[in-house]
């Protein structure tokens, strides 16, 4: 997606220990239009597998999960990083967050991720690999099918997408950043 490739050079900023911050067009102020045409991609990229619900994680693969999910027709489901108290039928797993470096017991409920799911997997950043191994450990324990993944931005150097099509899952990232070496971005 060149439109993604040409932002993520222009706006994204580099920090020590391969932490790429696009906060001004992705993750904190979004770009609408981006937003919608990211969506639009994935929906193009998985329009023929069947997916009948996509799941993302909060907060910042909400954007593009529903984008996708309105353009998919889809209803979307996003995992919760704090466990509400009203919560019926609770899968629960916890993720480790590379960029806050702490953990985090994460949920979701039962009622909307089940044996009958067929379920698209949107986040904004693929790195090691943490938050989606935590989703699929929450769908593992509703017996949902994984169709696939779709991110934004993978960080090929940090192997999340390595391990994931290493265990047979289809994994589209729209730009896929090579090196974050001496603060430089270096795309795929």
């Amino acid at each position: 997606m060149e439109l993604l490739k040409r932002r993520i050079l222009e706006c994204g900023r580099c920090f020590d220990g391969g932490i790429l911050k696009v906060d001004s067009f992705i993750n904190h102020q979004m770009d609408p239009d981006l937003m919608s045409n990211i969506g639009k991609e994935f929906a193009e990229r998985y329009k023929d597998a069947g997916v009948n619900k996509i799941v993302t994680i909060e907060a910042s693969g909400i954007a593009p999960a529903i984008m996708a999910g309105a353009i998919m027709h889809l209803p979307v489901v996003f995992v919760k990083k704090k466990q509400p108290k009203t919560m019926e039928n609770m899968l629960t797993t916890t993720v480790h967050s590379f960029t806050k470096d702490r953990d985090y017991t994460v949920c979701i409920s039962g009622d909307y991720l089940t044996a009958d799911d067929r379920i698209l997997i949107i986040d904004d950043f693929l790195a090691y690999g943490n938050a989606a191994f935590g989703i699929l450990d929450l769908a593992n324990k509703a017996g949902a099918t994984v169709v696939g993944f779709g991110f934004i931005i993978e960080k090929s150097f940090q192997n999340g997408g390595t391990k994931l099509r290493d265990l047979g899952y289809r994994v589209e990232s729209l730009a896929e950043i090579a090196s974050l070496d001496n603060c430089t971005i270096v795309l795929k």
